[in-house]
């Protein structure tokens, strides 16, 4: 058993000390930003910061609910969020097993392909999809970006890097048994991608929450608004309502962070897994 130097230990100690250091920077505007969703507008950003507010403007997470129909856009933004999300998790795993475990001529080429598209900005294409979705109808529906989100390519290659190292002799064995790839996949590949799995539901599950530019283009009509074009309601033509902007963003935080909370267990082993180290 190798004894630490005192070298070693003094490191470790300053290494925790930087990371909680970090940390502590990290969690500032989260701290603000809660402590504004209980002032009044005048008192936001008043200087010194007052922390704790006094009196606490409790009142603002009421009236958030009355000012704009708040419940409306969480719906539509949790319907989206979780239709988006499954069919990511669904159509990622699917084709990372055929990239992964099934031969085919052009294999290579097409997920190079595939990938490349991660290098290019959303902003270049975003007119021709705009275009492409308006001339089939579905502008001003959720239709629109669920089709345009229902595909990933950084899911694609985050589930293919797991995949890579299932044995295929796994595989193998499972067709001399008669199972098919669909079996294979279902049966197989799936249960043991659980962390990498999670790893895609939180990220796909917080940029499709988080997501402003997207429904900003499709969706104009107020009932189908998700949360995040709400929270802009609070902005008016002459001012912007700050406490109830913060409110209501603490509001819109909880969901992310329920399910960040939830999976967190299996992040950081699918995120080793799939070799997405930084």
């Amino acid at each position: 058993m190798m004894i630490e130097s005192t070298g070693q230990k003094a490191l470790k100690v300053l290494l925790y000390i930087i990371l909680v250091f970090t940390a502590f920077l990290m969690l500032i505007p989260f701290v603000w930003m809660l402590s504004a969703s209980l002032k009044l507008d005048k008192d936001v950003f008043s200087f010194p910061i007052q922390w704790i507010p006094r009196p606490a403007q409790w009142g603002n997470y009421v009236e958030i609910w009355t000012k704009i129909p708040l419940v409306t856009y969480i719906l539509n933004t949790v319907k989206l969020t979780l239709i988006v999300t499954f069919l990511q998790l669904l159509t990622s795993s699917f084709a990372a097993y055929a990239f992964s475990k099934l031969e085919f001529k052009g294999k290579k080429a097409l997920f190079l392909g595939y990938i490349a598209t991660i290098a290019m900005p959303w902003q270049v294409y975003m007119v021709p999809q705009f275009i492409m979705m308006r001339e089939m109808g579905l502008n001003n529906t959720h239709l629109a970006i669920i089709i345009l989100q229902a595909f990933s390519a950084f899911g694609v290659f985050m589930m293919k890097q797991f995949y890579e190292g299932v044995p295929t002799e796994l595989c193998e064995a499972s067709r001399i048994d008669g199972m098919t790839e669909y079996g294979i996949w279902a049966r197989i590949m799936v249960p043991l991608s659980k962390p990498a799995l999670a790893t895609l539901t939180i990220f796909t599950f917080v940029n499709t929450w988080n997501d402003f530019l997207g429904p900003y283009l499709y969706l104009t009509r107020d009932n189908l608004k998700t949360i995040q074009l709400g929270i802009r309601s609070f902005i008016g033509q002459y001012s912007s309502e700050y406490g109830l902007i913060m409110a209501a963003s603490v509001v819109a935080l909880v969901p992310v962070l329920a399910v960040f909370l939830a999976l967190q267990k299996y992040f950081v082993e699918g995120v080793a897994a799939s070799g997405l180290k930084g």
